[in-house]
């Protein structure tokens, strides 16, 4: 039985009625106690909402067996109420027949609880990065639910809308989540908060489909270097949902070459040689898209004793999406451990950009420096060349004029033209007055 009560109790002169209210869930018992502190035995009597009464002192003249005596004396009157409905809701009244009578109510409030709880998803099946939506629904109850959403053990937020029929409420609550390939097979539950029931839950199982993984392993050789005349081994590994149907190999931005051998997932090379160098990409597809790892194959000499600066596997992501799911959990990239030149990866869609020797850092290092030197001394020169043409300009500016000789210089004073000329050539016959200046 499932019953929470609240204490009401009458006061009055040498006596006092006491009794509770009750709440109680649809279908239990509910008990109603009528009680007489400093009872001078005077009657005591039950009533139901429409005041007819349930018990008089030990006897019920009500014919509803569901009401069923408890107990009984002069200080208390105990009545139980078995399979309780939401017509039994109300005021039940407790009278104690004194002078004056005393009376006082006790309320009883039923509770429903929900009577289905069902979850509701748009998509069974859906596809990374979708935003699917799910609709749990609570019908029936009283007072309304609270609803809940929880993705494994992470709560989730949800919209709730609330519809009322008679005295009985039902909630819909509505939850988006965007999925991703973690979410495959992850529990979403509907919890409902609710006095009338406890743990009350319904959950629904995310199928979620992605692109493969893919994961490129070296069998052979196991450690060490990738020598000339040595074979190679490699095995392509991909998990998707749906499994991949699809896997082939290839080597990037040129043929592959006719003596290597593909059995399915693996890629042979039973004979290297430097020919061999290049990247070796494995794709994997299924119906949801397609994933690639790379394998970086460089081949040494036979006598050759130092780790590659580049040499192993790359994974990369075929879009930033997948960044998200830790793609590139499986990169592996394997470096000379005598070098102190780290690897640069560029995340692209095709690519790798690798330096294998600190010292093709230097030597660029170097160029450059050698280039600003020959910029410089170039930029000197054009500058000392433009300040003396700056200079020349000037000086020839300054002395351009008009200059004088005196080889006519009794043509001047003369009165007439003839005494002019006779002036002149008199002038030119005498060489030592020919005088001329230049500045």
């Amino acid at each position: 039985m499932s019953q929470l009560s609240a204490e009401r109790c009458f006061l009055s002169d040498g006596q006092n009625l006491v009794t509770e209210d009750v709440t109680v869930v649809e279908g239990d018992v509910a008990t109603i106690s009528c009680r007489v502190k400093n009872s001078d035995d005077s009657v005591i009597q039950l009533l139901n909402p429409n005041r007819q009464t349930i018990y008089f002192r030990d006897f019920r003249p009500l014919k509803d067996s569901r009401f069923q005596l408890v107990n009984f004396s002069n200080s208390e009157l105990r009545v139980s109420l078995t399979n309780v409905s939401i017509s039994d809701e109300g005021r039940y009244f407790c009278q104690l027949y004194t002078d004056p009578p005393q009376e006082i109510y006790t309320t009883i409030t039923v509770l429903v609880p929900p009577r289905n709880l069902v979850i509701d998803i748009q998509k069974e099946i859906a596809v990374e990065g979708e935003e699917i939506e799910l609709n749990c629904t609570a019908m029936a109850s009283r007072p309304a639910t609270t609803i809940r959403w929880f993705k494994g053990n992470k709560e989730l937020t949800g919209k709730s809308e609330v519809e009322q029929w008679s005295d009985m409420y039902t909630v819909t609550s509505q939850l988006l989540l965007k999925v991703g390939r973690e979410d495959d097979g992850v529990p979403v539950i509907c919890l409902v908060d609710h006095p009338a029931v406890k743990d009350l839950q319904t959950q629904r199982y995310l199928e979620v489909m992605y692109k493969p993984q893919v994961r490129v392993s070296q069998n052979y050789p196991v450690q060490g270097l990738t020598r000339e005349g040595e074979p190679l081994e490699l095995t392509c590994a991909a998990f998707g949902k749906p499994q991949p149907t699809d896997m082939r190999w290839l080597r990037v931005d040129d043929e592959m070459p006719q003596h290597v051998v593909v059995s399915g997932s693996n890629l042979l090379i039973s004979n290297l040689n430097k020919t061999d160098n290049g990247t070796y990409r494995c794709e994997a597809s299924n119906a949801v898209g397609k994933s690639h790892a790379d394998y970086m194959l460089f081949v040494y000499d036979t006598t050759a004793t130092t780790e590659p600066a580049v040499h192993g596997f790359t994974q990369l992501p075929n879009s930033a999406e997948e960044l998200d799911y830790g793609d590139l959990s499986g990169t592996r990239v394997l470096l000379n451990a005598s070098t102190e030149a780290l690897p640069t990866v560029q995340l692209s869609n095709a690519s790798v950009a690798l330096h294998p020797d600190s010292r093709a850092g230097e030597e660029g290092s170097i160029r450059s420096v050698d280039h600003a030197v020959v910029g410089g001394v170039v930029a000197v020169v054009v500058f000392a060349m433009l300040c003396l043409l700056i200079i020349l300009g000037r000086y020839f500016a300054r002395h351009k004029g008009t200059y004088f000789t005196h080889e006519a210089k009794g043509a001047d004073d003369a009165a007439d033209a003839d005494t002019a000329i006779i002036n002149a050539e008199g002038g030119q016959n005498n060489s030592e007055e020919k005088k001329e200046y230049f500045i």
